[in-house]
């Protein structure tokens, strides 16, 4: 699965399943298009994780379907700009499927209609369900008799509360200045407006700061002085549904980009979502991606040494390659490699240029 708001998104209004769909297809491509039509909403689509995850073709073959299934109108990779309420833009690349086959006409409206389209994430996390708590089995009740002699036998206590936060937090304010030393009894009538604090988010900390700081050199009335800071300085409510709350998103631009290739209508002219110098590569078989293979690294190898031997002369020696800023078996070797990278995803190779 790709990451959320990416991967396979369906276009909507189409007809159910039925066999003949993809009737009109080659079967290759066909294949692929029933193997991409049951994936889930949000599955990755690009054309190396589709042929890791189909039994039967590579990513080479996989590519080159996704291509023919552009041209045919199930398939288009459109970008969009989104700006975010607070501020901040990016690009996102989407994937349409659709399985009823549209003409570029069609493609071209959707698009338009994309512009300006609230895209802001519906997603909630889960609540955590709890387990009804078993019920405590009630005693059964003793005899008169019985109840008497033990409460006889054990003295009745009144275990002390624990003090609150809030109330700890006023009576340390002695131990950070001790010009405001509270007394019991103004600690429990402080303690509503000190607990009311720490429910807005303030630490026993800052609290104390905000009691402490700026006090005058001598202080009468401790207890007033807290209850005047503690109304006046109250920290306002937190806001928790805007915490939650998820920043809302809109699409304000949007592109046609190429199936194959990153190319979007800023920089190149895309023709049923294929841009025109992926439209020119030809399609290679299996046969001359094996080939091209070969010849990619019988090339690498022969001019790596041809290279090196031309250089040998005209220095009149062999030259270390501390003194080269890359060595020619390096040069050689990417490009080397970016050529197979490109075989394998049925791009024709670069000529070398020395």
């Amino acid at each position: 699965m790709a990451n959320t708001g990416y991967g396979k998104r369906a276009t909507g209004d189409e007809e159910p399943y039925a066999d003949p769909d993809f009737a009109h297809l080659l079967p290759r491509d066909a294949e692929i298009a029933v193997f991409i039509d049951h994936l889930d909403n949000g599955h990755a689509m690009g054309h190396k994780v589709i042929a890791a995850e189909h039994p039967r073709y590579g990513q080479q073959a996989c590519r080159t379907s996704l291509k023919s299934l552009t041209e045919a109108g199930h398939l288009r990779c459109i970008k969009e700009h989104i700006t975010v309420e607070d501020n901040s833009m990016r690009w996102v690349t989407r994937t349409y499927w659709s399985r009823t086959p549209r003409s570029a006409q069609w493609w071209a409206e959707f698009a338009r209609e994309r512009h300006g389209r609230d895209v802001t994430r519906d997603y909630q996390p889960g609540l955590a369900r709890t387990e009804d708590p078993t019920p405590t089995p009630t005693p059964a009740p003793e005899s008169q008799s019985e109840t008497e002699t033990e409460t006889d036998r054990t003295p009745a206590t009144d275990p002390t509360p624990e003090p609150s936060a809030a109330y700890r937090a006023l009576a340390q304010l002695r131990a950070t200045d001790p010009r405001m030393s509270l007394s019991e009894a103004e600690c429990r009538a402080l303690e509503p407006l000190a607990a009311e604090w720490l429910a807005r988010g303030a630490t026993p900390a800052g609290m104390a700061r905000a009691l402490t700081d700026g006090l005058p050199p001598t202080v009468t009335n401790p207890g007033g002085l807290a209850r005047t800071r503690l109304e006046t300085k109250m920290p306002p409510k937190k806001n928790d549904a805007a915490e939650t709350r998820p920043l809302r998103a809109r699409v304000t631009r949007v592109l046609m980009a190429c199936a194959t290739c990153d190319a979007d209508e800023r920089t190149a002219k895309i023709i049923n979502g294929i841009c025109e110098e992926c439209r020119a590569e030809p399609d290679l078989s299996e046969e001359e991606v094996k080939k091209g293979f070969e010849e990619i690294a019988y090339l690498g190898t022969t001019t790596a040494r041809l290279l090196k031997q031309k250089l040998e002369r005209r220095t009149g020696g062999p030259v270390p390659d501390t003194f080269r800023s890359v060595p020619i078996e390096d040069r050689v070797h990417y490009h080397y490699r970016d050529n197979r990278d490109r075989i394998a995803n049925g791009l024709p190779p670069r000529r070398w240029n020395p």
